[in-house]
């Protein structure tokens, strides 16, 4: 399975981006479904999460801004971003785990202006 991010941007401190990452097949069975992030001169850093049973997981620091949620008739997972803050800019990555083995999108680049 290959995944495919887009949705990515530049954005003013307090606006929205949508991030959408896309699967080369069905996404219904995956187990889990998640959003991470690299900050230059960081580490990656978990976002969020869906899982299958339809509960989802957040960082401390994105809770309440921040929603992930699964299309399966587009085999997609969304990630809406609101009240988007500087410390937001970084490069987000989707991912999931095919057959027992991590599957990593290849990144889209979100920048805040303050």
């Amino acid at each position: 399975v290959q995944l495919q991010a887009s949705g990515g941007g530049l954005v003013q401190a307090g606006g929205s981006l949508r991030l959408s990452c896309a699967a080369s097949s069905s996404i219904f069975s995956f187990d889990i479904m998640s959003w991470h992030r690299q900050a230059p001169g960081k580490e990656r850093e978990f976002v969020a999460a869906h899982l299958k049973s339809g509960s989802t997981n957040y960082a401390d620091s994105v809770k309440g801004r921040f929603t992930i949620s699964r299309d399966f008739a587009k085999n997609t997972v969304n990630l809406q971003m609101n009240g988007l803050k500087p410390e937001d800019t970084a490069v987000y990555y989707c991912k999931t785990l095919y057959q027992g083995y991590p599957v990593w999108g290849q990144g889209t680049q979100v920048t805040v202006s303050s």
